[in-house]
């Protein structure tokens, strides 16, 4: 029977609602009832620990032992039948006999406890007839392998028989149009036509419920969804694939609880932020989680690239996101203390894809895709009158007239010109594209999979900024014929461009420009620079003589090879290879400069090389084994890790002709900049064990030791571990009779240890650099031997709930994460010669939260589908600890009981009546205005965080879209002070001043009065948001259509990126609602189409 809620009259929507209260009346305020009931016979079940084939009268055996049942036979009945194919899990005892007896043409009577297995009578005997159709053939798995005992009846008749050892069955049918039903315990019964036949072979496929099918990654091992211990969130390539997206991060945005990103500036190839269960660290870069591909750790700091790029070059961008399969966030301590120190901030682990099994035909499979982004909001400016009048009354109020030294904009400049310079400078258009093959295929023992990716973006500001990548990527696996050993070898290279022609950001004057300033070019297409000179602004644009080129190169290999030593017993060793080369060229011409400039002017050119190399050898032995009612499953590895990092710069001045900018032997003058060399050494052993019982009882403990060349010697280990454990409370035969409407039900919980040691390397010793003289040197950096490791205490629990065979489920968990022994650059007085020293300070950051996801399959039939998944993050986040600080220089940064990211805010108090001016309050009495008078604190943390996705199918169709949203407070928007300083301003200060609520004036002490305001309660907003960030709509030919066109799948589809964006906050970018500087993501629309041949 299947449930459609939509359909279901009111008092069935009751029932439900009640007895999912009930449910959880039930599972939280009971202690486990007792289990002593008397169960019926058909409920009775035994736990199968591993596949193997048995005799009939082993099967019995086994019944005996995991029950008190008893049977009564002949003890030569089961001497010739074949063996009965037992597969790892439970099975109902009464299922289990009815298919052995039923092809023995025997059936069972129950006496208290004794099973009696006795013939058939007469009237039951099956009735065959010399005549037919002889029917031979094999049945095996889909791995091959024959499967013994299947039962094969002849569909309408009684008429039987079975597989024997070798899956080899025969059996004779009254005509062509008969049909054959296969059916085996544990795999999908099939059904097959005569017809002409007279050999058939098939093969079964296993029969795995929803949570069994889930394979999760987890790093060093797998798991299935119903058995993880730990908290890990999964995306799948279907979900990456549906958005046209440069960053893998984007794609995790709004469908992970626990899991914030934020892309801060829409610039292509910007790096996102990424949180993983809130921030850890007192310093920004000590928050970075670990980036695994296939196996390689990679460096998860962006990369440096320019002023364009204010957060840098995503390290993940250089990925195919096409070839991407699945990407899995580990959260808690069981699921990231394996990773000890690296797992501290969480782990991100990309895989790639694959090919999909052995024997496949080779397969072309292509995607492409183009379309136009926009920035899709304007923040509301002045116009030209409004400006000058709010100017106009400034100077009035001052007491004074317009000059032309201080107030160029109305005499010099015409105050009739309006220019919106959003449209000009951040209103472009920017053209997306993205091509993507891939070639697979292979045999028996060898498989591949090779593809390559082009994607091009361009910009919407005026001034040529490209971005392009490039990627290829190569799989290759192999197994020997008796599967014992296996290779695998995974390559991924990627090669982006950045093209820019400034060295400073444009986009702030997009909201700062009067509206009345000089255009950017003359009549004949030069720049204009005439009126603009009288100001104190350049011609925004003067950059475009400025290129600026970025090229990043990639490439992450890993091999991997397994053995199995012995049965259950498995060696594997992994290895990886990293390798990042960062390029910078930059070229300054005098055009860039304003005329009357360029005489004492000169050409000049610069730029960068960085390198670093990572390889990783990670020899691991597993091994799995059944004991009792239980399975076992353990782990233990070794690490060693080097990376490597060199890099020089150098700037050059003085090139006589244009032509030759850049050519470094051709300048007067070259200047090198510090040449780098920096080697770190990670090494660690790390181990598991996890057991099952009966699929009941599942128990994780992972321990790590680590070593770091980044602490002194006296420092250089620790050891990291975690434990979790989880009780499948829904298998209990007690909760399936007092709960029928529960499918799946689940706690677990678990507590752990990591580390961290992200900081820079050789913090613990004296650096000296070269003074540029011959043998010239001075100290950069104070020693310091004692710091050691940050140590993050982690704590979750949580339960999964799943109803009416899992069309609801839940998922609710709680955690709690501590962070200790803050690394930090320590503040010392300019006394000692140095700005910082490296060490621990004894301060202590909490995190902890709500994660809730929801999932529903609110209709599921064979022409409709409607899925929708909600997850809500509500985090906390708080320094709990710091002794001394109001002895130390963040006293003016954080307060015990707050969370990091705060403001100290004035209390305000209004306008001064007789003045006009804003007021804050003087807290302490002293005349004057500082820190101490800063007693209100604003958090500027998410409160709430999260997303909703639909996903609706119909024959062909496929509708995906995903709205996110946040609850959180930003800074207010605007710079400078209205009327006086020459910028334009938001449009609601226009309105403050002609209702009366703003007195502007061209002064100090008004000045000084708005900016005031500014840092108190009214200089921060709300800045929550609801946006619709992703809808696609996409349509698959079927197979009637493709026939005889060679294709063997077809979708189009198109897509859109932040359409909608729902907000109070009258800046133009809620993801970075702090400072009006960035552009937001930009509004994207594309088309596109997949095929595969």
């Amino acid at each position: 029977m299947k449930i459609n809620f939509f359909k279901s009259p009111p008092y069935k929507w009751k029932w439900a609602l009640l007895n999912i209260m009930r449910s959880f009346i039930f599972l939280l305020c009971t202690t486990v009832f007792s289990l002593n009931t008397i169960t019926t016979f058909s409920q009775e079940k035994i736990v199968v620990n591993r596949n193997k084939l048995v005799t009939v009268d082993e099967v019995f055996d086994i019944i005996k032992e995991q029950t008190n049942f008893k049977f009564i036979y002949l003890s030569d009945a089961f001497i010739k039948s074949p063996k009965v194919q037992l597969y790892k899990g439970e099975v109902l005892i009464k299922t289990l006999l009815d298919e052995i007896l039923e092809r023995e043409n025997l059936i069972f009577e129950l006496s208290s406890n004794n099973i009696i297995i006795k013939q058939k009578p007469e009237s039951h005997q099956k009735i065959s007839k010399p005549q037919g159709i002889p029917i031979s053939g094999k049945v095996t798995d889909t791995n091959g392998l024959p499967l013994a005992g299947v039962s094969i009846i002849i569909k309408g008749t009684n008429k039987g028989t079975s597989t024997n050892s070798e899956g080899v069955f025969s059996i004779t049918v009254i005509d062509r149009n008969s049909v054959i039903l296969f059916s085996y315990l544990g795999f999908k019964s099939q059904e097959v036509k005569v017809e002409n036949k007279s050999i058939i072979n098939i093969f079964l496929k296993e029969e795995i419920n929803e949570l069994d099918a889930v394979t999760v990654n987890a790093g060093y091992y797998t798991v299935k969804e119903r058995e993880r211990t730990g908290s890990i969130s999964k995306v799948s390539s279907k979900e990456i694939e549906l958005q046209p997206i440069v960053s893998p991060l984007e794609a995790l945005q709004g469908r992970m609880p626990g899991v914030e990103i934020q892309q801060k500036d829409g610039m292509p190839g910007n790096a996102p932020t990424i949180r993983i269960r809130g921030r850890n660290s007192l310093r920004e870069d000590g928050n970075y989680p670990l980036y695994i591909i296939d196996g390689v750790p990679i460096n998860s700091t962006p990369i440096s690239v320019g002023a364009l790029l204010e957060d840098g070059l995503d390290p993940l961008s250089t990925l195919n996101l096409s070839n991407i399969e699945s990407i899995e966030v580990l959260k808690d301590a069981d699921a990231t203390a394996i990773y000890g120190s690296r797992g501290a901030n969480g782990v991100v682990l990309i895989t790639t894809k694959k090919t999909i099994g052995y024997e496949q035909k080779t397969r072309i499979e292509t995607r492409w895709y183009s379309g136009i982004a926009k920035v899709g909001k304007r923040a509301k400016l002045l116009n030209t009158q409004q400006y000058i009048q709010l100017r106009k009354e400034a100077i009035s109020n001052a007491g004074r007239e317009p000059d032309e030294i201080n107030d160029w904009d109305l005499l010099l400049w015409d105050n009739n010109r309006y220019t919106d310079w959003q449209k000009e400078l951040i209103g472009g258009t920017s053209p997306t594209s993205n091509l993507n093959i891939s070639i697979s295929g292979g045999n028996s023992t060898t498989s591949f999979r090779l593809g390559g990716s082009i994607y091009k973006q361009g910009s919407v500001l005026p001034i040529e900024m490209n971005y392009n990548k490039m990627t290829t990527s190569l799989s290759l696996n192999h197994k020997s014929d008796n599967k014992k050993l296996t290779i695998n070898l995974s390559t991924n290279y990627g090669a982006d461009k950045t093209n820019s022609t400034v060295t400073y950001s444009i986009i702030p004057l997009a909201f700062e420009l009067p509206p009345n300033a000089p255009p950017l070019f003359n009549n004949d297409g030069s720049l204009h620079w005439e009126q603009w000179s009288y100001s104190n602004w350049d011609n925004p644009i003067s950059g475009k003589y400025n290129p600026f080129e970025t090229k990043v190169q990639n490439l992450i290999t890993n091999l991997e090879v397994s053995l199995e030593l012995y049965k259950g017993l498995e060696l594997k060793t992994n290895l990886g290879y990293t390798q990042n080369i960062k390029e910078n060229k930059n070229k300054r011409f005098k055009e860039s400069i304003s005329p009357d400039l360029r005489e004492n002017s000169q050409h000049s050119a610069g730029q960068s090389y960085n390198k670093r190399l990572s390889w990783l050898i990670e020899p691991q032995l597993t091994y799995h084994c059944s004991l009792g009612k239980g399975t076992y499953d353990a782990l233990v590895g070794v690490t060693f890790q080097q990376n490597e990092s060199v890099g020089f710069s150098v700037s050059a001045q003085g090139y006589v002709t244009k032509t030759l900018v850049g050519y470094m032997p051709a300048a007067n003058s070259i200047t090198s900049g510090p040449n780098q060399n920096i080697i770190y050494r990670y090494n660690a052993i790390f181990g598991r064990i996890g057991y099952n019982w009966e699929r009941k009882y599942y128990i994780n403990f992972t321990g790590r030791r680590d070593g770091s060349s980044r602490f002194g010697p006296s420092k250089r280990f620790a050891n990291f571990w975690a434990i979790g454990s989880a009780w499948v409370f829904s298998e209990e035969d007690v909760i399936k009779k007092k709960l029928p409407i529960l499918s799946f039900g689940k706690f677990r919980t678990s507590y752990g240890v990591t580390g961290s040691d992200q900081i820079g390397d050789y913090g613990y010793m004296d650096v000296y650099e070269s003074t540029g003289a011959p043998g010239g040197l001075y100290p950069t950096k104070l020693f310091n031997t004692d710091f050691a490791w940050e140590e993050n205490k982690k704590f979750e629990t949580a339960i999964q709930l799943g109803f009416f065979k899992d069309y609801i489920n839940f998922d609710i968990g709680w955690y709690k994460n501590r962070s200790s022994n803050q690394l930090v650059g320590y503040p010392l007085a300019s006394t000692t010669g140095f700005n910082i020293v490296q060490a621990n300070l004894p301060a202590t950051v909490q995190n902890s939260g709500w994660e809730i996801l929801l999932a529903l399959n609110q209709i599921k039939n064979k022409n409709f589908k409607w899925n929708t998944t909600l997850n809500v993050t509500l985090p906390k986040n708080k320094l709990v600890n710091f002794p001394k600080i109001e002895q130390t220089p963040y006293n003016q940064l954080y307060r015990i009981g707050y969370p990091l990211k705060i403001r100290f805010l004035h209390q305000y108090d209004g306008i001064d009546p007789e003045t006009g001016y804003h007021k804050v309050v003087d807290v302490n009495g002293d005349g004057s205005f500082n820190h101490e008078d800063r007693i209100i604190i604003k958090d500027l943390d998410r409160k709430i965080y999260g997303g909703i996705s639909n996903n609706l199918t119909m024959k062909g169709w496929k509708l995906n879209f995903l709205w996110d949203f946040a609850k959180q407070n930003g800074n207010y928007w605007g710079r400078g002070f209205p009327g006086r300083d020459k910028t334009n301003r938001p449009y609601e200060e226009y309105l403050d001043w002609k209702n009366g609520s703003l007195y502007i004036e061209d002064s100090p002490q008004a000045s000084t009065g708005y900016n005031l305001s500014k840092i108190s309660e009214l200089g921060v907003v709300n800045a929550s948001f609801l946006r619709l960030k992703t809808l696609s709509l996409s349509y698959t030919l079927s197979n009637k259509l493709l026939k005889n066109t060679g294709l063997v799948s077809c979708n189009i589809f198109i897509s859109t990126q932040n359409l909608v964006t729902i907000t109070p906050y009258k800046g133009i970018n809620v993801e970075n609602p702090y400072f009006p500087g960035t552009i937001p993501s930009l509004k994207t629309y594309t088309s596109g189409i997949q095929i595969s041949f």
